[in-house]
């Protein structure tokens, strides 16, 4: 369907890459630029803060981890439909709202934080990672409960502290989960659809918040271009797979085990 010209409901032309032609714009820069920017955001906090998570409620004086899990897992299974109506009334635009009166008592001017592209940004960022940094924490979690403890008794023994033992001896045994969480960050936040919509549902000014998805979404379905939102669609699985492969490679997963 991305070589042909889409006619009516059965009716089609076969046009070769004219669409890949015509997808190549503005716009189509821009949401791959949000993509991107979404996507190292989103994993610079969605890995180190769920594992830090992890290591807190692993720790046996830890007391309540029971309800610390909970507490932390709960906004998983939250919609984020549901999650981004509720955080789009905290950051609205009102003197009112719950964020700017927060800051206007502080002495902080009200924000438009949807009409700029920074605050716009980190409150896709910021309601992505409430909402699955419980997983990955659990991920982890279970990974950390897999390493056996005497390999921190006899480091302990050896002299090793805290921060030697999480470093040579956690990050490790974790590696395996890192990339699974890096993997599917990667697809994530290259899919991102939802947290765009709900903060953006009509227009985006300056393409604020428009993604690959979303831009499929306007041309296959708003413009009714199936040919041209099918090209953006295998366009944005050949970036995800070399994403995906490229670090997979650095990681080694591709090298031969040696005997």
């Amino acid at each position: 369907m991305s070589f042909q010209e889409v006619q009516g409901l059965t009716s089609t032309k076969f046009i070769g890459l004219d669409n890949y032609r015509r997808m190549v714009d503005e716009h189509f820069f821009n949401a791959l630029k949000t993509n991107t920017i979404y996507t190292l955001l989103s994993l610079m906090l969605l890995i180190p803060v769920p594992i830090l998570f992890a290591v807190f409620l692993n720790s046996k004086w830890i007391k309540g981890r029971t309800l610390f899990k909970s507490v932390i897992f709960i906004p998983a299974l939250t919609s984020v439909i549901v999650a981004g109506v509720s955080f789009r009334l905290m950051f609205g635009e009102a003197d009112t709202a719950l964020i700017n009166s927060v800051i206007g008592k502080l002495g902080i001017s009200p924000q438009n934080w949807i009409l700029n592209y920074g605050t716009g940004m980190m409150l896709m960022v910021i309601l992505n990672t409430w909402r699955v940094a419980g997983i990955n924490m659990v991920y982890y979690l279970a990974g950390l409960q897999s390493i056996p403890e005497e390999l921190y008794e006899s480091a302990e023994m050896d002299g090793a502290n805290g921060f030697t033992r999480f470093y040579w001896i956690t990050l490790p045994l974790l590696k395996p989960i890192i990339i699974y969480t890096l993997t599917i960050g990667i697809f994530e936040g290259y899919r991102m659809f939802g947290e765009s919509y709900v903060f953006w549902n009509e227009g985006m000014p300056g393409d604020i918040g428009l993604t690959i998805v979303r831009f499929i979404y306007q041309q296959a379905f708003q413009r009714n271009d199936m040919g041209m939102g099918s090209a953006i669609g295998i366009t944005l699985l050949l970036i995800v797979l070399t994403v995906n492969m490229v670090q997979l490679k650095l990681f080694g997963l591709f090298k031969k085990e040696e005997d």
